[in-house]
């Protein structure tokens, strides 16, 4: 029998403690069992003053305010407030009673422009975080995996100017102008003189975020964007590093630095590193091997020229250090350029009689490029037949690409929140650093390790 709507209940004085009203199994009770955040108020302490001015919110819990915001993948501050006035969890996780009146958004807002503002707090707690996942044991460091996903900038692609902007040479531009001179006095060949700085290029500008980049990449959308270089370890896909870059800079070029840089701050010493074929660079091999370092590369079909043949179809003799055509004609050693490429030119007279010098080449006589570091890109193509490095580079997509998916999926990681590289960075580590978070937690509540 259907019975009468009961009477409300609203006023009705009931005796419960928060801990009674979060869920056992709720994310924040495994964060909280897992994670140690009092490591925030030590490393923050140096931004306040000692003895003078109001109390402050205290820094442990603004911090796990904007790590809530990320975990959970709340992008407005406005609303994670209002989320952390009603959720149950949010207040038990904050140490909150139910009555405590929560921050007013702004507070988060000008704690990061005025006390963190161009510090570098942010990745000082992302670090400290993971030192602690290293601490129980989730961290390898064998095997390190990197890759890089676009971050639509919060601008307007249509609102832009052309401007000059000064062309940078290459990160790698220094060892490899080295490796030329040596190569060409090993030849017998008259030193480069100096190159003259490249005239300025015109380039596309943001005027709503001047730091941003226009991507315009085969296959991906095109805008201002930033990029995210992150790298992960193979074990349980802990982050180690995160770095930010207008989204017009080469994957390549901050790859070195930004793995040397995170070499040295962990401790790590890998053998191994899967990347994808964007990163398919004879300076990348030869410096990773420079490094003891097993490059496994992504393959990409390379795209075919206007002749039939193909520098696959010579035959390289490294002990004569010469070429071979298909007709059984020399292609010797010409000169080294100042890329880096190694020129073998064929006789003219060999060339004019060739019977497939219309397939061969529309030039008076065949040249072929060798590089100076050729050889450890052969290195690396014969590398990636083997099966234990089919094995490393299958598992990139459960590592470094299921990171991002993660990322963008569950911790806003599509869109910049903010205007400017920093900011973008800020965002990036807070969410690195929920990611981890979340991982460590998961872990340890699965029992795939203990305290």
């Amino acid at each position: 029998m259907l019975r009468k709507t009961p009477a409300p209940q609203q006023h009705q004085l009931e005796m419960v403690t928060l801990e009674q009203l979060v869920p056992k199994d709720h994310l924040v009770r495994k964060v909280d069992a897992a994670i140690d955040f009092e490591f925030i108020r030590e490393e923050v302490a140096h931004l306040y003053c000692p003895d003078n001015g109001r109390p402050p919110v205290d820094p442990v819990r603004l911090f796990k305010i904007m790590l809530l915001g990320y975990l959970f993948g709340i992008p407005s501050e406005r609303r994670l407030v209002k989320e952390i006035e009603v959720n149950l969890a949010y207040r038990w996780f904050l140490r909150m009673s139910i009555t405590e009146p929560v921050i007013d958004a702004s507070t988060l807002s000008q704690n990061r422009i005025r006390r963190f503002n161009g510090t570098d707090v942010f990745e000082r707690v992302f670090t400290r975080i993971v030192e602690q996942a290293m601490d129980k044991g989730l961290v390898e460091g064998r095997t390190l995996y990197t890759d890089s996903t676009h971050l639509k900038a919060h601008a307007n692609k249509n609102k832009y100017e052309n401007k000059d902007q000064p062309v940078k040479p290459s990160a790698y531009v220094d060892a490899l102008n080295q490796a030329v001179a040596e190569d060409r006095q090993r030849e017998g060949k008259k030193a480069l003189k100096p190159k003259d700085e490249p005239p300025p290029k015109a380039t596309k500008v943001s005027t709503t975020d001047p730091q941003s980049g226009f991507m315009h990449r085969d296959q991906k959308p095109k805008g201002f964007f930033y990029l995210d270089h992150r790298t992960v370890d193979k074990k349980h896909n802990l982050i180690l590093d995160t770095y930010v870059t207008p989204g017009n800079v080469n994957d390549a070029s901050p790859y070195l630095g930004r793995l040397d840089a995170t070499c040295i701050r962990f401790g790590l010493h890998p053998k191994n590193v899967g990347l994808d074929a964007g990163y398919f660079q004879a300076s990348l091999c030869q410096l990773l091997e420079q490094r003891q370092i097993h490059g496994v590369f992504g393959y990409r079909r390379p795209h075919k020229g206007p002749n039939v043949l193909q520098k696959r179809d010579f035959t390289y003799l490294a002990s004569w250090d010469v070429y071979y055509c298909p007709e059984h004609r020399e292609l010797t050693y010409s000169t080294t350029s100042r890329e880096g490429y190694r020129h073998y030119r064929a006789n003219v007279s060999d060339c004019q009689n060739c019977p497939i010098k219309r397939d061969c080449t529309q030039s008076p006589c065949k040249v072929i490029t060798r590089h100076v570091w050729e050889e450890a890109k052969d290195k690396a193509k014969a590398r990636r037949l083997k099966n234990w490095a089919k094995c490393i580079y299958d598992r990139r997509k459960e590592t470094v690409e299921r990171s991002f998916a993660d990322a963008k999926q569950h911790h806003g990681h599509r869109y910049a929140r903010f205007r400017g590289l920093w900011k973008t960075q800020m965002q990036c580590l807070l969410a690195a650093t929920a990611q981890n978070i979340k991982t460590v937690a998961l872990l340890q509540a699965r029992g795939l390790y203990s305290l």
